[in-house]
């Protein structure tokens, strides 16, 4: 068996042969491939807008442009998260405001974003870590009580439903992300979604060098008044290509097999790693209120452990050709955020203690039970090692792990 890696996108000879079509039309941007992905990105979340961009970063930047947010606004939200979802705010010159995130979700506790308001907040960034969906609809009612927008960062989502809902659609837009990671992929690229017309337009103006933008009679977005070299407002080459767009589409039209490929793996870890007591695993929101959308399977370790250890046991499953990540560093502590403003351990102690024991498993559409069975003794292994280092007569391990 060769390597197994962290992932692996699922792409198909459906993929391919809409790749070369799009390729034999000569149309390679700005064309109906892009009209139908989004309005199959948007039909999925129940919105009556999409927007595809370059990235889900994308997405977010155009977002909080479109909302109005600038220099001296702050936006709350999470400091465990992919750094996209904060640099974001930076870009458009506002102040990210970090709360704590909910031990069980891992996403943002509600309480501690409500605290945070105040008269500067212009809006919540939630993030729908891993996939899981938990706590949006209250990000949701606090936004609107304090006349707030609330911006849904659910490109690790796509697919989940909380409480009735499809992810995307709690916000005052909701942003996907298709990396080759992800649910579905179009390599790069992201689409928005939104009931917003105003926050649609200035969306598809400024993905698009800030062009005055009308619907073509193909499906297609052009130029208004044909000045194509004409531009209403500051804008961004952010468009995403008609050959990303034509991947997107056969991922979508695959949408639901690839959803239950994803939870198939995850059944199986969890069922070999359920009663595993050094190990915290993912949770679901209870009960029938949720659909996870399973992005990644991630695993913490419990709290004997510590950073110095989690990273012995994934220099341990590298080492035996499996691929193992740390899921995710803090934000606040990245060194970039930490000379810019000023943030020091201990600000956010559960994001912090989360972050020193995550591990990201292998996690892709085709692991079967022998490739399960694989990572999951080695990992056993790499768990034995560390319990025995622990043993009372040796006090390396215990001694590094306060060092963190």
């Amino acid at each position: 068996m060769t390597e197994i890696p962290l992932s692996a996108p699922d792409i198909t000879e459906a993929e391919i042969e809409s790749v070369t079509d799009a390729m034999r039309t000569g149309r390679l941007s700005i064309g109906p491939r892009q009209a139908r992905f989004e309005e199959m990105v948007a039909e999925r979340a129940g919105r009556r807008h999409g927007i595809a961009v370059s990235s889900g970063t994308a997405g977010l930047h155009l977002v909080l442009l479109g909302l109005g947010i600038g220099p001296g606004d702050e936006v709350i939200t999470t400091p465990f998260s992919f750094i996209a979802s904060a640099n974001c705010i930076l870009y458009v010159g506002a102040t990210p405001v970090f709360v704590d995130i909910d031990p069980v979700s891992l996403n943002m506790d509600p309480k501690k974003v409500e605290a945070a308001i105040t008269e500067r907040t212009k809006a919540i960034l939630g993030v729908e870590v891993f996939g899981n969906p938990a706590h949006m609809d209250e990000l949701a009612k606090i936004a609107q009580a304090h006349e707030v927008s609330l911006v849904e960062d659910c490109c690790e989502a796509l697919g989940g439903v909380y409480r009735g809902r499809q992810v995307g659609s709690f916000g005052r837009a909701g942003v996907f992300g298709f990396y080759a990671n992800k649910q579905i992929t179009t390599g790069e690229g992201g689409v928005i979604v939104t009931d917003d017309d105003h926050l649609a337009a200035h969306c598809r103006s400024t993905r698009n060098q800030g062009r005055a933008l009308v619907p073509g009679g193909d499906g297609s977005i052009h130029a208004g008044g044909g000045a194509w070299l004409e531009h209403d407002r500051l804008g961004y080459n952010y468009r995403l290509s008609e050959l990303a767009c034509a991947v997107g589409i056969a991922q979508m039209e695959r949408l639901g097999e690839i959803l239950e490929a994803r939870r198939r793996v995850a059944g199986m870890y969890m069922g070999r790693l359920m009663a595993w007591r050094d190990l915290i695993l993912p949770t679901v929101p209870a009960g029938a209120e949720a659909e996870m959308s399973w992005f990644v399977f991630v695993v913490r370790l419990t709290d004997q452990y510590g950073q110095y250890e989690r990273d012995r046991v994934i220099t341990g499953l590298r080492r035996h050709d499996i691929g193992a990540a740390n899921y995710f560093p803090c934000i606040h502590l990245q060194k970039f955020y930490r000379d810019r403003f000023g943030f020091e351990k201990g600000m956010y102690p559960i994001a912090e203690s989360v972050s020193h024991r995550t591990i990201a498993l292998p996690f892709y559409n085709r692991l079967d039970e022998t490739h399960i069975e694989l990572i999951v003794h080695t990992l056993s292994v790499m768990l034995r090692r560390e319990q025995l280092l622990q043993r009372p007569n040796d006090t390396t391990g215990r001694e590094r792990s306060q060092e963190v």
